[in-house]
């Protein structure tokens, strides 16, 4: 595997990040539950990632991408929202001029019957969600050739760095142990599982405005769990 570059995508790199994040969540028992499998699941899943990265309005949002340092090839993808005052989540119903203009390849990904279900399953990660602002980890993946490297916790601790230097917050939604105790290790902490889904039952984690190892300032004592939305 050559070496990467974790780096902002540029717009005409978000088709290739919606690629590698319909890679990583083939499997995702969440991800069966709207798009089953079939002959054109894969770009189903392409359509409906490329569809939620740019349903989130420029301003707000950031993709970042792993990058091979010899080829240019995107192998790595996340997508993170800057704070707003009210909650969103990265499965939504289509309501915003972005997310209207996006409504055709919702449709070409879900069909009418999965939107309804993306709207169910919005809702219901969108009931945790802490009221203070944040930025929101939506979606990270790896492709194929570079799992197991690294390159998944470099494309978070890219992104925690800039998090620190404005002292915000964050905060995301874990599936997984091995997952859980990497975002453990990166500063987050459980808020609790979150119920209703099909077929998983993820965690939410929150990260204090603070800071992880290795940055400037320093964490400051026990910060309370913060109130749902």
């Amino acid at each position: 595997m050559p070496d990467v570059t974790i780096t902002a995508a540029r717009p005409d790199q978000l088709d290739a990040a919606a690629a590698v994040l319909a890679e990583g969540f083939r499997d995702d028992p969440v991800m069966l539950g709207f798009v089953p499998r079939g002959r054109r699941r894969h770009a189903r899943l392409v359509d409906l990632f490329a569809a939620m990265m740019r349903s989130i309005p420029a301003g707000r949002r950031a993709v970042d991408v792993a990058v091979t340092d010899d080829d240019g090839d995107v192998v790595g993808a996340a997508v993170w929202e800057a704070p707003r005052t009210r909650p969103s989540s990265s499965l939504r119903l289509p309501v915003s001029f972005a997310e209207l203009g996006q409504l055709p390849r919702y449709l070409r990904a879900l069909g009418l019957g999965g939107l309804v279900s993306a709207a169910r399953h919005q809702a219901t990660l969108a009931a945790p969600r802490p009221r203070l602002p944040h930025w929101y980890l939506g979606e990270i993946a790896v492709g194929d050739a570079a799992r197991g490297l690294g390159v998944g916790t470099s494309l978070i601790e890219h992104r925690l760095t800039a998090i620190d230097e404005t002292g915000a917050a964050a905060y995301l939604e874990s599936s997984t142990e091995r997952n859980r105790a990497l975002y453990r290790r990166l500063g987050f902490v459980e808020l609790g599982p979150i119920g209703g889904l099909p077929g998983a039952t993820p965690a939410a984690m929150w990260r204090p405005a603070t800071t992880w190892p290795g940055s400037t300032s320093q964490r400051s004592g026990t910060v309370a769990a913060p109130t749902p939305s």
